[in-house]
């Protein structure tokens, strides 16, 4: 019989931070470790899951589907369904645990981590699994900017200084929050920042995370699987004692925590350019309160897969895998305040329509 238990490391950060690039980096070197992998994403289309089914887990054919092992929540964050959403999975897990290494969740970029660290605590949980580590991924330039910063007139003054930055709201909240819940935090995206901005970043992040947490820097979150797995930080123990804004947890194992200012909605159509069509994106992001787009691009005469990542009117394109038969379609999910479908739908038509197919 089985009695060790079964590491679990959960992914967490901010909409756009490089959560998904380093899970696909986790799962590409595993080096054959059997991982479970649990995905939750706030929207209708599951794009982050549909992104990591090609990174060695059983899930790039259709014959290994029937016994992968990635699991997708999609109907909800997973902070406020812990009972409904995660226990099920969980329970899954366990039936499997002779065949699972370690597990791996990532929260959506809207998510709370605490409430779902503290469910590690139910009984029948607690004795199967253990958080190895709580990992928050900063988008470092954002963070750089000032995205995300308490401070309501530096918000102001940075975004008069440079429209793409994120609309004015509440987000800091969310973003402290999710660092005071680290074992681990990454600043991504140090490629597109210099040793000063790091440094500004590492001075933001220092005051809202314990002590004994590390920062370290990191690209495309690549960074040695011994950084980021074995970390043996059993979190749910100590949960309790990390400071949170809005992450109480009741009798049920809901969040007093509201997604209501948030919208996701999808928007497709037929694109001819990767030029095209990170163009007429960039028009919506410029003319609308999204905050983050993610998608696949099916371009005339490529039988590989495009996937589109943008945040702020920062975009990232690239070929993951080959189409299955009949799924090739260019679908994009929007994440943002105050959004209409049909608008969105028609200016993205008259976006396309006017952008150049090539630079």
């Amino acid at each position: 019989m089985q009695t060790r238990k079964i590491p679990v490391t959960v992914v967490t950060g901010f909409l756009g931070s490089g959560k998904t690039t380093l899970m696909r980096h986790i799962m590409s070197n595993a080096q054959g470790l059997r991982l479970a992998v649990i995905v939750n994403e706030f929207g209708e289309l599951g794009i982050d899951g549909e992104i990591l089914k090609g990174c060695g887990i059983g899930c790039d054919d259709e014959a290994a589907s029937a016994d992968r092992n990635l699991y997708e929540l999609a109907n909800g964050c997973l902070c406020c369904t812990v009972q409904e959403e995660f226990y099920p999975v969980m329970e899954q897990l366990l039936e499997r645990r002779d065949r699972i290494d370690h597990v791996l969740i990532e929260t959506s970029g809207l998510a709370l981590p605490k409430p779902l660290v503290q469910a590690f605590n139910w009984p029948s949980i607690k004795n199967a699994f253990t958080v190895d580590a709580v990992i928050t991924v900063v988008d470092g330039p954002a963070a750089a900017s000032g995205q995300f910063a308490s401070n309501p007139a530096a918000v102001d003054a940075q975004r008069k200084a440079d429209p793409n930055l994120d609309h004015e709201s509440p987000l800091h909240e969310l973003f402290e929050d999710q660092l005071s819940s680290a074992d681990l935090v990454i600043v991504n995206k140090t490629d597109l920042m210099d040793g000063n901005a790091f440094g500004h970043v590492e001075a933001l992040i220092r005051p809202e995370i314990p002590p004994q947490v590390k920062i370290v820097p990191a690209q495309m979150g690549r960074l040695d699987l011994h950084a980021l797995l074995g970390l043996q930080s059993a979190s749910e123990e100590t949960i309790h004692l990390r400071h949170d804004h809005h992450g109480a947890v009741d009798d049920e194992g809901h969040a007093d925590h509201h997604h209501d200012a948030f919208d996701s909605v999808v928007v497709q159509a037929s694109i001819e350019s990767r030029e095209q069509v990170i163009a007429a994106l960039q028009s919506l992001v410029e003319h609308h309160t999204i905050y983050r787009v993610k998608g696949f691009a099916a371009l005339p005469g490529a039988a590989m897969r495009l996937v589109v990542q943008g945040v702020g009117r920062r975009f990232d394109s690239y070929f993951d895998r080959r189409w299955f038969e009949g799924e090739a379609a260019s679908r994009f999910v929007l994440i943002g305040e105050d959004l209409d479908q049909p608008a969105l739908q028609a200016a993205f038509d008259a976006a396309l329509a006017s952008a150049p197919v090539q630079a």
